[in-house]
């Protein structure tokens, strides 16, 4: 390895402040991208947009809000947790790999579960509330 190569592998140690301050430049780097170039992802955002409202806005108690909006927030979370193993599997290389298929497939599956969740818990709460 050449020197610059292992600079860029060392960890950072930001403390304190900067620290929060480098976090969330990366967090914020992070859902830009995705922003501008996951049109999955554009879509479950604009869902959260519509149902985070609408769940705070319901007659519920505290819990089964909290509920409602965690089921959405996870499915942007795993969301973005796909990109980042797509993204990964396309850094080492475009050439297709029976590994690299499954890694995508299975990234692509957890979304699937995390959006299955979302439609389980909204539906549960929101029978239990009001067609119980």
């Amino acid at each position: 390895m050449i020197e610059n190569e292992v600079k860029s592998l060392e960890i950072k140690t930001y403390t304190g402040l900067k620290r929060i301050v480098y976090a969330g430049k990366n967090s914020y780097m992070g859902m830009r991208y995705n922003l501008l170039n996951e049109a999955a992802f554009r879509q479950e955002v604009i869902l959260a947009a519509i149902l985070i409202p609408v769940a705070v806005l319901l007659d519920l108690g505290p819990l089964e809000t909290v509920a409602l909006i965690v089921a959405v927030l996870f499915v942007l979370i795993v969301e973005l947790l796909n990109t980042a193993v797509e993204a990964t599997v396309d850094r080492i290389g475009k050439d297709y790999h029976e590994l690299s298929g499954l890694a995508k497939d299975t990234g692509s599956a957890a979304v699937t579960l995390s959006l299955i969740v979302c439609v389980l818990v909204w539906g549960g709460v929101i029978t239990s509330r009001y067609w119980a």
